[in-house]
């Protein structure tokens, strides 16, 4: 993979084992979502534990967290390999994930705050400049991002960890597709999703917010398995 195709490595500096479990977690499972780790990868635990310099038990635990979620997968006698996915194998998946994005609005929302609604506008800007200037990784970047800011909308911890467990399993399906995709037109439709989410947000309705982004799952999935 190109060096500049990474994004860099998390410094472990001084966090807890804890915490650099979480940010080396995050930073290969966004490397594995961004195909920076194409499917067939194989992620060598001595290497990663060289790169991120910490001991190999913190790469193995990693390791065992992406499999456990079908990131990866241990092949006995080559180790472990970035996994490959297929929308079309994934509806069950789907159909989850949009019933528990009308249940988040629901079910213990955060109160939107004045620092929410900011960062929602933050959002409507960012959609703005990727349907002006089409890019497939950033087109997927936004795409993580605002997922990870609507998890932070729900205040129940099961429903969080659930929902974030089944987006990334899904993930990376988006930038295998989007070569089949009009990416200007998908971009579009993303834009008006986070423009109604940061609408409903500015009228204090996190149950609207919800609907808004249960209804563009079942689109999208729909437009991925009939272009797949």
């Amino acid at each position: 993979m190109p060096d500049d195709a990474r994004r860099p490595a998390a410094e472990p500096g001084r966090l807890s084992a804890e915490e650099r479990f979480r940010k080396l977690y995050a930073e290969l499972r966004g490397r594995i979502c961004l195909l920076d780790y194409p499917p067939g990868t194989k992620l060598g635990e001595e290497a990663l534990a060289a790169e991120f310099g910490v001991s190999r038990t913190p790469v193995r635990r990693v390791l065992a967290r992406l499999s456990d979620e079908g990131l990866v997968e241990a092949r006995h006698g080559v180790g472990t390999i970035v996994t490959d996915v297929d929308a079309r194998e994934l509806s069950d998946v789907y159909a989850l994930r949009m019933e528990l994005a009308q249940l988040a609005g629901t079910l213990s929302p955060r109160p939107v705050t004045a620092a929410i609604r900011a960062e929602a506008r933050d959002f409507v800007d960012r959609s703005e400049t990727l349907v002006a200037r089409p890019e497939p990784r950033d087109f997927a970047t936004l795409n993580m991002d605002f997922f990870d800011f609507g998890l932070r909308l729900c205040g129940n911890a099961a429903l969080a960890e659930t929902s974030e467990r089944l987006y990334y399993q899904t993930a990376r399906i988006w930038l295998q597709t989007i070569p089949r995709l009009d990416l200007r037109r998908e971009a579009t439709a993303f834009a008006q999703e986070i423009r109604q989410v940061a609408a409903a947000l500015d009228a204090d309705d996190p149950s609207a917010a919800a609907l808004v982004r249960r209804a563009h799952i079942s689109m999208s999935y729909r437009r991925l398995t009939t272009e797949a």
